[in-house]
C-alpha cells in the first residue's frame, strides 16, 4: 500500500507530497483528475519529458516560466519555434536549459498537430489507450506499465521524442488516464468520482 502523510488540513495524502508544502495543491486539485484540455495533455507530456532525471519538484517550480517560455504550452505557436527560439530558450535560467528536451518540445509540437490531423485530438489519441482498472492493484508500486509501453513505442513510431515508457506511466497518473492515489488518500475518491463523470473523448 501507498504511504500517506497528514495533509493541512490532517486527512491522509499521498506520501509523496512530503518532499513540499507545494505538492499540496498539485496533489489534492489536478493530480489524477481526468484532462481532455489537448494544450494541458501537450504540457504535460512534455514537461514529464523535461523532468527525466530530475525530480517532479524541479519542474513544478518553474512550471510558470515553462508556461512563459513555451507560449502556453500552444503547439501550434511552438511547432513553429527555429533555432534563435532554441538560443533564446538555453539562455532562460527559468527553465531545464537542455538543448535535446529543448528540440524534443518543438518537435513534439510538430508531431501533435499531426496528431490531431490523424486522430481528431490528442485527447482521442491518449484516451483511447486508457486501461482497465485492475481489482486489488496497489497505488505507485509501479513506474510503468504494459499500456505505458505500448504509448511510448507508439509516440516514438510517430516521430515523439522524450517519451519513454517511465514519462508516459508519469503523464497517465498525472492526467487521471488511471487513479494512482494511495488507496487512504482523502483525494483519491475525488478522482474516482471525477472519472466516473468524465466524458471520454471521442475516438476516431
Amino acid at each position: 500500500m501507498a504511504n500517506t502523510i497528514a495533509g493541512p488540513d490532517g486527512k491522509p495524502r499521498c506520501g509523496w507530497c512530503a518532499a513540499t508544502d507545494d505538492f499540496f495543491p498539485y496533489h489534492d486539485n489536478e493530480w489524477g483528475f481526468p484532462v481532455d484540455d489537448d494544450q494541458r495533455l501537450f504540457e504535460k507530456i512534455c514537461l514529464e519529458g523535461f523532468q527525466s532525471g530530475l525530480s517532479w519538484r524541479t519542474i513544478l517550480a518553474k512550471r510558470e516560466n515553462f508556461r512563459a517560455a513555451f507560449k502556453q504550452f500552444d503547439f501550434d505557436k511552438v511547432a513553429k519555434f527555429v533555432e534563435k527560439d532554441i538560443e533564446r530558450l538555453l539562455q532562460d535560467a527559468g527553465i531545464v536549459r537542455h538543448r535535446g528536451k529543448i528540440e524534443a518540445v518543438i518537435n513534439n509540437a510538430q508531431r501533435a498537430k499531426e496528431m490531431v490531423r490523424e486522430e481528431g485530438s490528442l485527447a482521442a489519441y491518449f484516451w483511447g489507450f486508457e486501461p482497465e482498472e485492475i481489482p486489488g492493484a496497489v497505488p505507485q508500486s509501479v513506474s510503468t506499465s504494459e499500456v505505458s509501453k505500448t504509448i511510448s513505442k507508439d509516440l516514438k513510431k510517430r516521430g515523439w521524442k522524450f517519451v519513454g515508457p517511465t514519462t508516459v506511466y508519469a503523464f497517465m497518473q498525472a492526467m487521471g488516464l488511471i487513479n494512482d492515489h494511495a488507496t487512504d488518500c482523502v483525494t483519491r475518491k475525488a478522482v474516482d468520482r471525477a472519472r466516473k463523470q468524465f466524458k471520454r473523448p471521442s475516438v476516431r
